[in-house]
């Protein structure tokens, strides 16, 4: 998804409940920190999003634009609204949310790529490790600030912690690999 599509989504948010300021909390934060984001971190066709000062509102917006609305079928994107507290964050995430002023009034207030980074590694699932592969691979994500706002999360889950602690990690020494074959290889050549 690019920024016009999610400033197209958060319109028609706008337009319904009345609110301009929403909080993204998954893959498409990214569209906050960079303008110009690795495929592999804006693939998604769903915003993970709720009113900044009304979070209960969303109920209102899964009808009408949610998944399988008329929104999403005339537009092939949709919003996923979640609770505030739903994800795993390290402490202090709010104050570092990052302002997205849109053309069309609407401010998306979008997690910092190491909060959306922590979150999607203490919840584990594959399609998350690809997005935190990428933001690493492209120096969006640093591996110390990762392992220093993992200390700042609670986790939900027993284990939650530690399994992202090993996550991380394991993705540091990959990232770490795959660069020294690409170095010994242009060495090679030259």
């Amino acid at each position: 998804m690019k920024r016009l599509e999610l400033a197209r989504l958060l319109a028609a948010a706008k337009r319904l409940i009345r609110h301009h300021d929403f909080v993204i909390v998954g893959s498409l934060s990214i569209l906050g920190a960079t303008l110009d984001p690795p495929e592999e971190m804006v693939g998604s066709i769903d915003v993970d999003l709720y009113p900044k000062s009304d979070p209960g509102r969303i109920d209102e917006i899964a009808r009408t634009l949610g998944e399988g609305s008329a929104f999403h079928r005339r537009h092939g994107i949709y919003a996923d609204p979640v609770s505030p507290f739903l994800p795993s964050l390290p402490a202090g995430w709010e104050e570092r949310l990052i302002a997205l002023p849109l053309a069309t009034g609407v401010t998306a207030w979008c997690l910092e790529p190491h909060d959306a980074a922590v979150s999607k590694y203490v919840r584990g699932e594959e399609r998350d490790r690809l997005w935190c592969r990428a933001g690493l691979a492209h120096r969006i994500l640093k591996a110390n600030t990762l392992r220093e706002r993992l200390r700042n999360t609670h986790a939900v889950e027993p284990g939650e912690i530690d399994r992202a602690r090993a996550a991380i990690a394991a993705d540091v020494r990959a990232l770490r690999s795959t660069r020294t074959r690409e170095i010994t290889k242009r060495r090679a050549r030259n």
